[in-house]
């Protein structure tokens, strides 16, 4: 008797703490003027709904929409199934993109396909030659067009200051997606090209890289050369007020495990940075 008093002692005082425990805290990016999301291409190996639910199980509430998970094909009622689906799960297309486009009716089709999906964001990779017809989209729709940079794996846009030098005389809602994974690789400072180009930076990817080179390969965020630390701090300074988006690209067919220490690492440097 006296040890079945004890157990249920033990056990009331369990499920006492328990629920004197606080719940899940708000994600540290709640407090800034940027938002953490995820890129679309980090679950290319993955169907819609398994992408959700490793993004629930991460906390991630912003997704940018790539066309595996949503063709640009798609019709109305495909549509409102997929933000139906998203809504349920707590989370917003914000964008869509990347987007390759090598003729003017491969932009018409994507900024029909970003109208009809609701987004005022396309993420794109048009050829140099058609950026005067991009210019003429971007005023006809009013819509932001963040150009994708590559690194040294592509000749189109390999850093942020080719981007900025190809655009800082178009429309300014022209502008590009940092990926600062692919700048460092090409030599350059993601930090510092933030900060010079601000005005024009619609979106970032992020990511951490092994060597500021085309040898350098992707890694989880804490792992690889990027200051991070003063890449958020900046974020700050500049007043940036787009999506940070996690474009995993390691171990892709089962990356939950890099995408949280990822998420983790980056939102630990929020926290740690804001003194």
């Amino acid at each position: 008797m006296k040890k079945i008093l004890v157990f249920a002692g033990l056990l009331f005082s369990f499920l006492i703490s328990a629920q004197d425990r606080p719940g899940p805290q708000p994600a540290p990016e709640t407090n800034e003027k940027f938002n953490v999301g995820m890129a679309g291409y980090s679950f290319r190996h993955f169907n819609l709904d398994q992408t959700l639910e490793m993004m629930q199980k991460c906390d991630v509430k912003y997704l940018c929409i790539k066309d595996f998970h949503l063709p640009l094909t798609s019709n109305e009622k495909e549509i409102a199934e997929f933000h139906n689906k998203l809504n349920s799960k707590g989370v917003t297309g914000y964008a869509v993109g990347p987007i390759y486009m090598r003729s003017e009716k491969e932009i018409d089709d994507a900024f029909t396909y970003a109208k009809r999906v609701g987004v005022k964001l396309i993420v794109g990779v048009p050829n140099y030659d058609l950026l005067p017809y991009v210019d003429k989209k971007v005023k006809e729709n009013d819509m932001l067009y963040a150009i994708h940079l590559h690194g040294p794996d592509m000749e189109l846009y390999p850093d942020a200051d080719d981007v900025w030098n190809n655009v800082k005389e178009l429309d300014p809602r022209i502008g590009m997606c940092l990926d600062v994974g692919h700048d460092t690789r090409n030599g350059k400072d993601p930090v510092a090209d933030l900060k010079k180009y601000h005005s024009r930076v619609f979106d970032i990817h992020i990511k951490d890289v092994t060597d500021a080179s085309k040898a350098g390969y992707s890694v989880e965020i804490g792992r690889g050369i990027i200051n991070f630390p003063a890449f958020v701090k900046m974020l700050r300074e500049v007043g940036y007020t787009g999506m940070c988006s996690l474009e995993h690209e390691r171990n892709m067919k089962d990356p939950l495990q890099g995408i949280a220490e990822s998420l983790g690492y980056f939102r630990g440097v929020i926290t740690a940075t804001n003194k």
